[in-house]
């Protein structure tokens, strides 16, 4: 006979969680949404930023590493506040020849770069060699070295906000030429080289003031007119302009000028003492009274006697 039948155990399991998977789309759009806002804020802030900031901006983007350490101000692209005084200038200075230092093989060139403060500005000039170092002998083709020289050189001067001077040189030996062409068109071509490799690497068309070609006309080396190194192209980094001072209350416009010390001093007297008035002609005033003179009765007197002597004596007989 069978023992008793237990029931059997029923487990039931309920799943635990959230509701039916919904998607995340909206994380996406609303993500993106965010992002195109923060994006017009910036832009509203550019807009209405000032000059100043714009330039800065845009160089920084330009050369990310940061060039506002040449500035010694916030505006970390352009160097503003540089280039206004001599010392600012032998810091560029300082940090150009740091930077070529860093050229492969610069030891063989350091000797025919010359970097110099002068009145007109950072002279930055490369110097050739008998057999041509820069530029092939007797032409305006550069040569690997020239060209990487002044890519190295635009990289430099391209944030700068001051205007570029490029000069190109030669020595006193005629070139020999059936064309005519000469030393002014070999100076030049060798300077508008220099201008073009500077316009590729950025540099912008304002900030080049002038290309220039001198010829032999100012030699390096007075005493030696064919010392190779009479051949080079400059660089002149130009100072930037001081700004005006502000006008004084006396330059402003419509402001009336201050009379001398000497003609305030003349002016104030008639103040104490005023003109009398002009009498109208119109009008003609009458004379002031004037006294009756005393007379004395004697000569009245005198007088009347005469008047009754006279009228009392009978004419004169005719005779």
């Amino acid at each position: 006979m069978d023992g008793p039948q237990t029931a059997p155990i029923i487990v039931i399991r309920r799943k635990k969680g959230h509701g039916g998977h919904h998607g995340g789309a909206w994380k996406v759009a609303y993500a993106d949404f965010v992002t195109a806002l923060m994006a017009l804020f910036i832009v509203l802030w550019l807009v209405s930023s000032s000059e100043k900031v714009k330039q800065a901006v845009q160089a920084y983007f330009q050369d990310p590493t940061g060039t506002g350490k040449l500035a010694g101000t916030t505006l970390s692209g352009k160097g503003e506040g540089l280039m206004v005084k001599p010392d600012d200038m032998a810091k560029l200075k300082d940090r150009i020849e740091q930077v070529m230092h860093q050229m492969p093989k610069f030891d063989l060139l350091k000797n025919n770069v010359t970097i110099t403060v002068t009145e007109e500005g950072l002279r930055i000039e490369l110097l050739e060699t008998e057999k041509g170092l820069f530029f092939d002998s007797g032409s305006a083709k550069l040569s690997p070295r020239g060209e990487e020289m002044l890519r190295t050189l635009a990289g430099q001067l391209k944030p700068l906000p001051n205007k570029l001077l490029l000069e190109g040189h030669t020595d006193a030996r005629p070139y020999a030429s059936v064309t005519g062409y000469s030393n002014w068109e070999l100076s030049a071509d060798r300077a508008n080289t220099a201008r073009r490799v500077f316009q590729e690497c950025g540099i912008s068309m304002e900030q080049i003031a002038q290309v220039r070609g001198f010829a032999d006309r100012r030699l390096r080396n007075t005493a030696d007119p064919d010392d190779p190194a009479n051949r080079r192209v400059s660089v002149i980094v130009q100072y930037l302009p001081q700004p005006a001072p502000p006008p004084t209350a006396a330059q402003k416009p419509g402001a009336a000028a201050a009379p001398p010390a000497s003609q305030g001093k003349a002016l104030a007297a008639p103040s104490t003492a005023p003109a009398p008035p002009k009498p109208d002609a119109s009008k003609s005033p009458a004379p002031p009274p004037q006294p009756p003179k005393p007379q004395s009765a004697q000569p009245q007197a005198t007088k009347l006697d005469a008047s009754r002597s006279s009228a009392a004596k009978p004419p004169a007989s005719k005779k």
